[in-house]
């Protein structure tokens, strides 16, 4: 959406609001404050106009200049914080994201939840909070649904009313509207951090312990292929872009995902992302058709965003002709049931495959899986490090090799625990050493 459009309609909108047309904020705005804020913001509308080629990047520093005559011919008596927070509550209509502009900049938040209008919850530290802030109605949410979308060249409307996209940082956005949201429109936005984890912070922040993050590095770079595997919010993602950056510089790395969220730090990254159907229901790309499309890419690694549907059969097969070292990351609650749901996913690729068949491919193009769950605390730990071994009879056989142990919680509601080798030297030392891979004697000790 243009700029000069987008002020013709906030202008529209400002006006609606001014007659009644529109409802204002059920918040605890007084009418003065917001009569105020209607005419700043109906001012500066006209003033940029007046500037039709100007890029939004340099609107933030216009816009304090801008407003001076506005506020030395108000006749209403201002303190510099009244001037500031009304500039950039306008600020944040003009270029930004309306009420949520702030919540997206502070670096503490992880998450927005837009539930309608009236209802915006945020995440910190693993933990769900209610916010004071407040959009217009339903059209204003909808309008900044459309500028996140807009510029990815994708829509949201009545025959559309689901669409996935992100915004120019990263962070992926799922919106939802009427008439399938019932609270009105609905945005679910998960940040995207501007300086990606290195591994140093995920034991920082007790996701594991260095002993686990040595043996986890050694594996990248002897090319075993990794499942990480967890439920929503668990951190998978973050946890699969720190284990990319033990990927050599010299290898050429091809990213899958719906909504582009890695960052690598390597030189030759070709980074691939779905696309929808259009309006006529044609032309979608999916995740399958993308790592079918990877393969003669000549890759040396193939990272999968998540494996969620009949892609993972081309993904397994992948992994069993010669494209070791891949990761991907799938939804499940454990190591073994993360195994039977990529049985489901294979059978959905419509190939009347047996049983054993599946779990033969499963054993043998996986040597990985690291499972990592959001506690009760909202913290996020890897609570497993299992391997595959192999197949006896028609059961995949799993061994764990690091495990986190909870003993209790502290009076702060903190989970206590600490992680734990079971004892078992790794079925994959072999490979590992004939990379090179050399490990202290006691890494493997139960309860070092």
């Amino acid at each position: 959406m243009s700029l000069l459009k987008r002020l013709n309609e906030q202008e529209t909108n400002a006006r609606q609001v001014q007659e009644g047309k529109l409802q204002a904020n059920p918040g605890n705005e007084k009418p003065k404050e917001r009569e105020i804020k209607i005419r700043l913001h109906k001012y500066l509308v006209e003033e940029l106009k007046k500037h039709p080629n100007v890029k939004e990047d340099h609107i933030v520093s216009m816009i304090p200049k801008l407003s001076e005559p506005f506020f030395e011919q108000d006749s209403e008596r201002l303190t510099f914080e009244e001037k500031q927070s009304l500039l950039t509550t306008v600020c944040n209509e003009l270029v930004g994201y309306g009420p949520i502009t702030q919540l997206l900049e502070d670096p503490e938040i992880s998450e927005v939840m837009v539930n309608g209008p009236f209802q915006i919850y945020v995440e910190k530290k693993g933990k769900l909070h209610h916010i004071q802030t407040f959009f217009r109605d339903d059209e204003h949410v909808l309008q900044v649904i459309e500028r996140i979308v807009a510029p990815l060249g994708r829509r949201i409307d009545e025959s559309m009313p689901m669409v996935d996209a992100r915004l120019p940082d990263g962070s992926r956005v799922n919106a939802i509207i009427p008439p399938l949201a019932l609270n009105g429109p609905t945005i679910t936005i998960r940040k995207f951090s501007q300086t990606p984890f290195a591994i140093e912070d995920l034991i920082r922040f007790g996701t594991l312990n260095e002993q686990m993050a040595q043996f986890l590095k050694g594996c990248v770079k002897a090319r075993l292929n990794i499942f990480i595997s967890g439920g929503t919010g668990s951190g998978k993602t973050s946890t699969l872009n720190v284990l990319s950056s033990f990927i050599p510089q010299n290898e050429r790395i091809i990213t899958i995902e719906d909504a582009a969220e890695l960052k690598l730090s390597q030189e030759h990254v070709v980074s691939l992302e779905t696309r929808p159907s259009n309006i006529e229901g044609k032309g979608a790309i999916t995740i399958r058709d993308l790592v079918r499309n990877a393969l003669r890419m000549r890759p040396d690694r193939i990272v999968v965003g998540e494996v969620r549907s009949a892609e993972a059969l081309d993904m397994l097969q992948a992994m069993n002709t010669g494209h070791d070292g891949s990761l991907a990351t799938g939804h499940a609650n454990s190591p073994r049931d993360i195994l039977s749901r990529l049985e489901t996913m294979v059978m959905m690729a419509g190939m009347e495959l047996p049983v054993r068949a599946i779990r033969e491919q499963i054993g043998r193009a996986i040597q990985l899986i690291i499972q990592q769950s959001r506690l009760k605390d909202g913290s996020r730990k890897i609570t497993h490090i299992t391997e595959i071994v192999g197949l006896e009879g028609d059961t995949i056989v799993l061994q764990d090799l690091f495990v986190f142990r909870q003993t209790g919680m502290t009076s702060e509601g903190k989970i206590s625990g600490k992680f734990v080798s079971t004892g078992i030297r790794p079925h994959c030392m072999d490979i590992l050493e004939r990379f090179g891979m050399e490990f202290p004697p006691d890494m493997f000790r139960e309860d070092w």
